[in-house]
């Protein structure tokens, strides 16, 4: 059998391989973070949040159509375009490797000999089986995520260029040039990720066209490479948008023609002229000038998905973030404007002085029948001493500056040199956010909980304590993956120098020059992991070559050179096949459903036609998914605090959507564009009787007309609205309130003709402006809820005012003075969990990762049986108290959800009902757990070398197993004397170690 019958069979292989892989562990549902969104907008084609995805979007619509009729099918359909975009991955990637294999050599397919046929297949064989089984490739192959199909295109494109550099005939070589183009075309409408490899490409463009190299012709090969990317990211990708918008202006505002009729003629001039350019070059013999045109119109061919986000954004879906139904917002959302902007090559850092706000560039809506400027951009203008060259702690949230003083040894105030910037970028940028992150997927990662850095490969699983040892997302590759791909990097670059160039600047750029462009800031809300998955890929491609290594190298004594190639082969095949041992519990997210149930549960926790605030993607993506695509309780209205702080999210709070009727909102259009009341200061007026409080509808009053009475001028001349005073109160008839039917009877009493509270002494953000729009429109006619996932801050100090009612909390016309995290309605708390659901979370074999289920998912299900059963032992009710404890220790037993501080509550109140025994077998594990933990983490706390558990985890752990101690002997004090004894032992024996 010939070299490319062989070639074809190993690639469809390993193809089979991974899909098989994927298909076996795929998530079931909708995956959280942004999955659910995804999935939701694919069934419907809806507009997910910026950049969008257009073209992952209609794959998955396509995807969907194959659920049938049954729903909770379709996520898993669309999971399914990951799976198979992924396996085409690694088909691509076997195709690149072999192809770069026959480079060294220096074989043609037709002429390769036995010996480098299996040397090459083999080098291919290992290195796509090694990304297959990488950490962070397989995480982003068995959900509905981009990565997957991002990855595919990184693959094709790559292949397709080096398939280029083979052809010789120069009409053949520029249909595969414009062949490239499309598919980058393509990958902008799935994500920019792609777009970073165009330089190193440009470089290995170069060393195709010419002969004789030169570092000068090399750096200028470059430069262009970087000039594409440019083009295509401000020049195409948001310069045409935005250039059609002036085009338009200039049509409506001084022609006096329809709105869109300038972007029509642009789009008119743009394609004439390209057609024009075409047809010219064509027919004067400009071969290079025709292909330069071919490839942008391919190009921008490619790009045209985008347009579905134009069309479906016409048709106001449900789901239509940035409403870019109009050449203004679609150009907005091109520009991901809503994410802000971080400084680059020169900038403010986080100790910069702002010394004033200018008047910027104008912002603009569509008025009666022309664009008109209602306000503008702010322009900010610093201190020139706290700027800096490629400022890397950049950002001024209070929570950042704090972490930049503690990881770089700064006092509050102090300014931090151009060294400690540095040093920033190195240590927590490259070596926390990139290497890190590499060492997961070439040597090994220590556990899934969040920040866990590389396995210490020397230690054995028997000498970590028990819950360490069994966490899934544990692996160990003993560094094979990572001393193969530095074998094959070093045999690549001394036999194809310019081959291992352009490979490490495909590492480089979508690694560390990622992480540059990226400018992290000291936090994460998640692991990061995925957006390098395309520098992974690079050095698995290095780990394939170094099986050539090994046997040119290491095997040299072996005389047959066949026998040799099969050795190394064989040899280099256990390390595919120890990450797949390895990792394969720690991503197989087969039978797992609890992130669907989550959803659920929190929308059955609030009554009929409810408003519900929550937060983050957690907890509005798996309800997005739940109503959208299974139609689960489409009466309640999800309100997103993130999204509400956007004029085009309030528009649609105040448009009906399926059963949910619209919000009632008083705020017109005009209070809350982009840039118009964003941030309400808090300015405190001295008046007694203001100080006391401000009636909130006479406020938001105000705030709708403007009035000079609560507005103060800035330093660019403005006039803004301020608050004045911290204290707002509701005037409403207490006896009609308290007549309604969801005031507890118990409660009636306590319902006032004013409900009054103090806000805080801060300012006012928009989606808080909004909220307490709502609360005051509202009148009590629709139930409103506060997710329990929310920060502190959320519920705008209005906590003595909810009833948690299962994973919500309800606003309610009533005071519970003292209750600081709201109260307790036993009835309804009961009706409500008795019908959650929680699937397979107590089954061991489902895999549940500590970095997001073990935190809100978990922590809200059992804080609500926990609030349940406080309630029930202050009422006395002592059975149904452990009926409940039992339930959640059911539902969420140690063994699938190991136990957390939540759970240290649980022997308080089995001890209180007077079931000591299962306090104590509770306790018992806790205390052994945590005993088992402080003795090995207090050592390796002395230790500085072993860094694998993260930086400062080590200090977190052994003070959270010290509390666990502390607080389950203090409860077994005056019921279980003996235990008590025992676990305070335990405690102070610990706490003479670190003290």
């Amino acid at each position: 059998m010939n070299f490319k019958n062989l070639n074809n069979i190993g690639g469809w292989l390993v193809f089979a391989i991974s899909l098989v892989t994927y298909t076996l562990t795929v998530e079931p549902t909708a995956s959280f973070w942004d999955c659910g969104e995804f999935i939701a907008c694919s069934y419907k084609l809806q507009v997910p949040h910026p950049a969008g995805a257009p073209f992952f979007l209609l794959l998955g619509r396509i995807a969907s159509m194959f659920a049938g009729a049954d729903v909770s099918n379709v996520a898993f359909m669309v999971n399914m375009v990951s799976v198979l975009a992924s396996a085409f991955t690694i088909l691509f990637m076997f195709w690149t490797i072999s192809l770069l294999g026959r480079k060294i050599v220096g074989q043609s397919a037709d002429t390769i000999d036995s010996e480098n046929t299996i040397k090459v297949l083999g080098a291919a064989l290992v290195g796509s089986l090694v990304y297959t089984f990488s950490e962070s490739f397989w995480f982003s192959a068995v959900e509905a995520e981009v990565y997957g199909l991002s990855s595919f295109f990184t693959a094709i494109v790559v292949w397709a260029a080096f398939r280029w550099e083979l052809i010789e005939d120069p009409a053949k070589q520029n249909k595969w040039l414009i062949f490239v183009a499309y598919l980058v075309g393509l990958s902008i409408g799935v994500h920019l990720l792609n777009l970073v490899t165009l330089p190193a490409l440009a470089i290995l463009y170069y060393f195709k066209k010419t002969k004789k190299i030169e570092l000068k012709g090399a750096f200028m090969a470059f430069l262009g490479g970087l000039i594409i990317l440019a083009v295509i990211m401000v020049g195409l990708i948001t310069g045409l948008p935005t250039l059609s918008f002036s085009f338009d202006k200039i049509f409506v505002n001084t022609f006096g023609l329809p709105f869109a009729s300038g972007m029509i003629f642009f789009i008119l001039l743009l394609i004439g002229g390209l057609a024009y350019g075409i047809y010219y070059s064509q027919k004067h013999g400009k071969a290079t000038l025709n292909t330069i045109l071919l490839a942008f119109s391919f190009v921008l061919i490619g790009y045209s998905t985008y347009t579905i986000a134009l069309i479906r954004s016409n048709y106001n879906p449900p789901i239509n973030e940035n409403n870019p139904s109009d050449v203004l917002n679609f150009t907005y959302y091109l520009k991901r404007e809503q994410y802000g902007s971080r400084p680059l090559l020169y900038g403010p850092i986080y100790t910069a002085q702002l010394q004033a706000i200018e008047r910027g560039e104008p912002n603009y809506k569509v008025g009666k029948d022309k664009y008109e400027t209602y306000d503008y951009s702010p322009e900010y203008v610093w201190d020139p001493n706290g700027k800096m060259l490629l400022p890397r702690v950049w950002s001024q949230d209070p929570n950042h500056m704090s972490l930049y003083r503690s990881k770089l040894n700064l006092a509050e105030g102090q300014r931090p040199s151009l060294f400690k910037n540095l040093e920033f970028m190195f240590t927590h940028q490259f070596g926390h956010m990139y290497w890190r992150y590499f060492i997961w997927n070439f040597w090994g990662r220590a556990s899934d909980i969040s920040d866990a850095a590389a396995t210490n490969i020397f230690e054995n699983k028997k000498d970590l304590p028990s819950l360490y040892a069994q966490n899934k997302g544990r692996t160990n590759y003993y560094a094979l993956p990572l001393i193969l791909g530095i074998l094959g990097f070093l045999y690549m670059y001394f036999k194809r120098d310019k081959d291992a160039i352009v490979m490490f600047l495909l590492f480089f750029f979508t690694g560390l020059g990622l992480v540059i462009y990226l400018n992290s800031p000291p936090v994460e809300p998640r692991e990061r992991d995925y957006i390098y998955v395309g520098s992974f890929y690079f050095f698995a491609i290095w780990i394939g070559v170094g099986v050539m290594a090994i046997a040119d190298y290491v095997l040299k004594f072996i005389k047959n050179g066949v026998a040799k190639a099969g050795v190394a082969t064989v040899i280099a095949l256990f390390v595919p096949v120890l990450m797949a041992k390895q990792a394969w519990a720690g991503h197989d997210r087969s039978d797992r459903y609890h992130q669907v149930d989550f959803a659920r549960n929190l929308l059955n926790s609030c009554e009929k036609n409810a408003i519900l605030f929550t937060g983050g993607d957690n907890d509005t993506f798996p309800l997005w998914y739940a109503q959208e695509v299974e139609g689960v309780r489409t009466d309640v209205r999800v309100c997103n605090l993130s999204l509400l702080g956007t004029d085009w999210y309030i528009e649609q709070m105040k448009r009906k959507t399926y059963e949910s009727e619209a919000l009632p909102i008083s705020l017109e259009t005009d209070n809350y564009y982009k840039g118009i009341n964003d941030q309400i200061p808090f300015v405190e007026n001295s008046n007694p009787q203001i100080q006391a409080g401000i009636n909130l509808k006479e406020f938001l009053k105000l705030v709708k007309s403007n009035d000079p009475a609560i507005q103060m001028q800035v330093s660019s001349g403005d006039l803004i609205n301020v608050l004045p005073s911290p204290n707002f109160y509701l005037d409403m008839n207490a006896e009609e309130v308290a007549g309604m039917s969801f005031v507890p009877q118990n409660y009636k009493s306590l319902v006032k003709d004013r409900m009054e509270w103090n806000f805080g002494k801060r300012d006012i953000l928009k989606n808080d402006l909004v909220v307490l729009d709502i609360i005051a429109q509202n009148n009590w006619k629709r139930p409103i809820y506060f997710s329990g996932t929310l920060a502190p801050n959320s519920y705008l100090n209005l906590k003595e005012f909810c009833q948690l009612e299962g994973y919500a909390y309800r606003l309610m016309p009533f005071k519970v003075a003292g209750a600081k995290d709201g109260f307790v309605n036993p009835e309804v708390m009961e009706k409500n969990i008795n019908r959650m659901q929680w699937r397979n979370l107590n089954n061991e074999k489902v895999y549940y990762d500590s970095e997001t289920y073990l935190k809100v998912p978990i922590v809200t299900a059992r804080f609500a049986f926990l609030r349940l059963v406080d309630q029930l032992v202050r009422e006395g009710k002592k059975a149904e108290a452990e009926k409940y404890l039992d339930k959640s220790l059911e539902v969420m037993p140690d063994k699938t959800i190991p136990f957390d501080q939540l759970v240290g509550n649980y022997p308080i109140f089995y001890y209180e009902i007077g079931k000591v025994e299962k306090a104590r077998k509770i306790a018992d594990i806790m205390v052994n757990r945590a005993d088992e933990e402080l003795k090995y983490f207090i050592e390796k706390n002395r230790s500085s070398n072993d860094r694998q558990w993260g930086d400062g985890n080590i200090q977190q752990i052994i003070q959270s197993d010290m509390r666990t101690i502390q607080m389950l002997y203090s409860a077994a004090e005056q019921y279980d004397k003996p235990q008590a004894d025992k676990y305070k032992k335990i405690y102070e024996t610990h706490l003479a170690k670190i003290q």
